[in-house]
């Protein structure tokens, strides 16, 4: 069983496979440990990830990247208005309200959901995964951000089970760095000692996250997090991009803004120049050839004007990092260590602006970009019963306050989870009730998420009917925010009252379950209806391969004749036959009539090119024939040898009646094999009507292998509610 992590970024994808007694980063078939996250629909099939990324420039339209924070988000949410006018490709309202992605794919205009194409760049890494791996996967675990809100948690795990994918555990990217860094420390103090608290700092190319966690002998706890959604390595992308258009407007009168294929250049080369600053502090070049209108551009950049251009993005920096010091409720001598992960990380300006808040230097003892992939394979290995891991508990927390709203007859409500209250976790609350009620659950401080709807979902508990006494029954609800971080009310029961029972009764709380994985229950938003779509689409890419794998041969083929008459077989063609005219037909063919032709054409094409005469016999056959040909030849060589060493004068070694028993012997060899036959096809006799009968095999049952993780239990809690 494959155990397998997925880093699913705004901008790049890693994957981490726990195998061999560690952890490995697995590359795609372009050798890069990379891969974009791109997706590219054309007018015959899809291109996804390296392929994708490749088309962003030629087919911006229909070339998707930048779609992670549009999961589980409307279409009327300003942060998508806001994102849309940036977009090279169309946003579309969905009938649901949420957020669509329209692109022409196969000649059609079509929309699709965010689910959807997250659900094919996951295939690909699935995919990617697999072709390492030489097995199936099936089992996985992937990131998502701290600050995703139960709706966007969601969309992320319906994208999983497009992709056909068993998502054990969705965790938060920062848990993921701290698991990955403590895991293997051999050092942490005993559970006994104070912890060793360490402040972990996340900038991406979307989104920056801090979070700070205490480490003991075993386990790990988040203390608490703080993120700022909308700063990342992007912004600072922007910052160049904006200027240079402005540049560009004074010194060449070109409109940028208005040619979307030049933005996305522009983008290209000011993403470079950032990572060139970040190295070196000099003065460096921005040169672009026939940027627009035939027209070469270039300017110059600094470091120091640069992070002038961005200081109001710098200072951003600090205020996450004291917001989870506060949580956390620790002092800056209390922090053990700070490290930092994440591409954006790397700009200077940002490590000094950390290093100065903390009071020391940060630390880069991770891989900046493979750290969270590398955790969410450790997390799959701890969940697996196919690995053998030590023991390590994770305690996370939730990022938002949630709260319970109900009508008694009044409208009531209490905060069930408070902000930053260890994760995941599972609560009774017991109500008193004559009849059914309904549950509404929000986040408790809207103002404070990144994210304009506060609501989780409403949930009814039916078949309530009062005591036989008349009293108010006893309705027990159990809450919970499972491993994946998403709310649900997952059960109520009815407590009737037993004779002799007191008016409150001690009840127990079940026990929360940590490191859930298999026993988890399934989590579902609304129906997916995209299964099928996704397999037509996998089906689609297949043949469209099999065509070009089909017109490559026939081109590969052409190209390799030549080589061989140009080359190994030259001395044995005479010039007026140095290369057949048929090569020749077929490479104008090919880029001709044959541009664009079915895949038996093609293959028709390269059996015409072969030569078939021998196409019939063995290798046995064709082996005694070289063999024997390859004896004579030695033969032969040997008496020439000799033969040149005698004077003119002397006898010769080898005389024609010699070298007529030879030619005797090779065409009693050889002839019967060259001259053999091609076989001629045989009719089938005609099968009676009862041999002919097709029988049906038995049904091929498909199932999936249940089997419990690392189990570790912490106590629930118990609210009583009038």
């Amino acid at each position: 069983m494959s155990v397998v992590g997925i880093d699913v970024g705004f901008q790049n994808c890693y994957i981490a496979v726990a195998r061999s007694g560690g952890i490995e980063t697995i590359a795609n078939e372009y050798s890069d440990r990379c891969t974009p996250a791109c997706v590219s629909l054309a007018s015959k099939n899809r291109m996804i990830g390296n392929a994708a990324k490749s088309q962003i420039i030629t087919n911006f339209k229909n070339t998707v990247h930048g779609f992670k924070k549009f999961h589980g988000r409307a279409f009327d949410d300003p942060f998508v208005q806001a994102e849309k006018p940036k977009l090279p490709y169309s946003l579309h309202k969905l009938d649901n309200g949420n957020t669509g992605i329209k692109v022409r794919y196969l000649e059609e205009d079509k929309v699709f959901t965010c689910e959807q194409i997250t659900g094919m760049l996951l295939t690909k890494l699935k995919e990617t995964s697999e072709n390492a791996l030489k097995k199936p996967v099936v089992d996985c675990v992937i990131s998502v951000p701290s600050f995703f809100t139960d709706a966007e948690r969601r969309s992320v795990f319906d994208a999983s089970q497009i992709a056909g994918l068993n998502c054990l555990r969705l965790i938060t990217d920062t848990t993921a760095v701290a698991l990955a860094y403590g895991i293997y420390k051999q050092d942490l103090p005993t559970p006994e000692e104070r912890p060793r608290n360490v402040v972990f700092v996340d900038m991406g190319h979307s989104s920056f996250q801090v979070a700070i966690t205490a480490f003991n002998k075993g386990k790990l706890k988040v203390l608490s997090t703080a993120f700022d959604p909308y700063l990342g390595g992007r912004n600072f992308d922007e910052a160049l991009v904006d200027y240079f258009c402005e540049e560009f407007k004074s010194k060449y009168k070109l409109n940028v803004r208005d040619n979307p294929r030049a933005v996305l250049r522009l983008h290209q080369e000011c993403e470079k120049l950032k990572k060139l600053m970040s190295a070196n502090s000099s003065d460096l070049p921005l040169n672009i050839e026939c940027f627009m209108n035939d027209i070469d551009v270039s300017s110059r950049m600094n470091r120091g004007h640069f992070e002038e251009m961005c200081a109001q993005y710098l200072m951003r920096v600090e205020m996450p990092l004291k917001v989870a010091l506060e949580q956390s409720k620790l002092s800056r001598d209390d922090i053990y260590a700070v490290e930092i992960v994440g591409g954006a990380t790397r700009i200077p300006a940002i490590k000094e602006r950390i290093a100065k808040f903390f009071g020391k230097d940060v630390s880069t003892t991770l891989n900046a970009d493979e750290a969270v992939a590398r955790g969410c394979a450790l997390q799959c290995a701890i969940l697996s019963p196919a690995c053998k891991v030590r023991e390590f508990s994770i305690t996370d927390v939730v990022p938002f306050p949630i709260t319970l709203r109900w009508k008694s007859p009044t409208e009531d409500e209490c905060e069930v989870f408070t902000k930053m209250h260890a994760a995941p976790f599972s609560k009774v609350i017991t109500f008193h009730k004559k009849e059914p009620f309904d549950l509404e659950a929000f986040y408790s401080n809207p103002q404070e998420l990144p994210y304009p709807d506060h609501r989780i979902g409403c949930y009814s508990v039916q078949n309530v009917v009062p005591q036989p006494d008349g009293d108010s029954s006893k309705v027990k609800v159990k809450v919970r925010v499972n491993v994946h971080g998403i709310f649900s009310v997952s059960g109520a029961s009815l407590i009737e009252k037993q004779k002799g029972d007191g008016d409150d009764m001690q009840i127990d709380s079940e026990p929360m379950v940590q490191n859930e994985g298999r026993g988890e229950e399934q989590v579902h938003g609304p129906p997916i209806l995209c299964f099928l779509p996704q397999r037509q689409m996998i089906i689609q890419d297949k043949l469209v391969k099999e065509l070009n794998d089909a017109k490559n041969a026939v081109e590969e083929y052409v190209y390799d004749l030549r080589d061989k008459l140009c080359g190994m077989y030259e001395k044995y063609v005479t010039q007026d036959v140095s290369e057949p005219s048929c090569l020749t037909d077929t490479e104008n063919w090919l880029y001709e009539d044959g541009e664009d032709q079915p895949k038996q054409v093609y293959e028709e094409k390269l059996d015409a090119l072969r030569d078939e005469r021998f196409l019939h016999l063995s290798a046995e056959e064709m082996s005694s024939v070289e063999k024997c040909v390859s004896e004579n030849m030695g033969w032969m060589n040997s008496r020439m040898n000799a033969q040149s060493k005698l004077a003119p004068t002397q006898d010769p070694v080898v005389k024609v009646a010699d070298v007529i028993v030879k030619i005797q012997e090779l065409e009693n060899v050889c002839n019967p094999v060259i001259n053999k036959p091609k076989p001629s096809l045989e009719e089938a006799p005609e099968a009676s009507d009862q041999s002919a009968e097709a029988h049906n095999g038995p049904a091929a049952a498909e199932g999936k292998a249940e089997a419990k993780g690392n189990q570790q239990t912490k106590s629930g809690k118990e609210m009583e509610v009038d």
